[in-house]
């Protein structure tokens, strides 16, 4: 199982070049033939579409499944679904799950699962990919202040990529609705934070996480905890604005920020297909090498 938790500094660093190498033309030429499914519980458009780019690219055939049309809906568990696609000749399966750590139970399958979003607990792609998009910036990680703001505490996004930030050397700090953080000394004001970090990551508020999502109150969380204009005039100079989108425009920033200058979002996006390459490659080259 692919858990950035498990993987030292110099192997993500070995990841990230990987991922840049495919970005700069990189082929990959398996073997033998390949068959992988995505399995996504969860809505998603840009990870389940880039998973599925980067397999394609890859060479990979890609098996369509549809949660929605599976016998999943007649009480299959994760664990028979996944099973049934081992039997039946895939070689890799890609999950998106809403439960915290839904890989546990498939530890005795012998083909590669790759997290695609574990409930709020792990997005190790999406890491892969923003680490990219910082490193791109600006070559290293280490002294980069990272302000990650938001609705941590239901983010997957924010635990996977704020434990691995500092694992690469960065200094994280965190802002945000305080009933929405689960806890650190690195909990500051929005507007102390802004002129300081080198990169702004906004998060999108997790409506479908909320137990009362429909009393859930937006209409001054820009004003009070988003990227206005007035606040991005204060970032320094080479400064960047990251976000993992879906983006709520006019909620976490300003919609005319989306797309400034020192935005990098759509950039994200553009990384995610090579960062998700190099994941692929990398765990059929790891399940490989067991194996001999």
């Amino acid at each position: 199982m692919y858990n950035l938790e498990n993987l030292t500094k110099e192997k993500i660093l070995e990841i990230l070049s990987l991922a840049n190498d495919f970005k700069n033309g990189l082929e990959f030429k398996p073997k033998t033939k390949i068959f992988a499914a995505n399995l996504f519980f969860e809505d998603s458009t840009r990870t389940k579409t880039s998973f599925e780019m980067a397999e394609r690219k890859l060479g990979f055939e890609v098996i369509q499944f549809d949660v929605s049309k599976s016998s999943v809906n007649k009480g299959e568990s994760l664990y028979d679904t996944a099973k049934t696609l081992e039997s039946i000749g895939v070689n890799l399966l890609v999950i998106r799950h809403s439960r915290n750590k839904f890989y546990e139970e498939l530890e005795s399958l012998n083909i590669p699962i790759i997290n695609a979003g574990d409930g709020t607990a792990n997005h190790p792609s999406q890491t892969i990919l923003d680490l990219m998009t910082i490193q791109q910036e600006f070559g290293s990680f280490e002294n980069l202040k990272i302000g990650i703001v938001g609705d941590i505490k239901h983010s997957r996004v924010a635990h996977s990529l704020s434990e691995t930030l500092v694992k690469m050397g960065s200094k994280v700090y965190y802002s945000g609705p305080e009933e929405w953080f689960d806890g650190s000394d690195n909990f500051k004001n929005l507007d102390d934070i802004i002129p300081e970090v080198d990169v702004l990551f906004l998060l999108r508020i997790q409506h479908e996480r909320h137990e009362n999502a429909e009393n859930l109150k937006i209409e001054n969380y820009l004003e009070n905890f988003g990227l206005t204009k007035e606040r991005e005039k204060l970032m320094k100079e080479k400064a960047i604005i990251l976000h993992p989108a879906p983006i709520n425009r006019n909620v976490e920033i300003d919609s005319h920020l989306v797309e400034c200058d020192r935005s990098r979002i759509f950039k994200q996006m553009e990384n995610g297909v090579f960062a998700r390459m190099a994941i692929l490659s990398d765990a059929l080259h790891q399940r490989t090498k067991n194996q001999d």
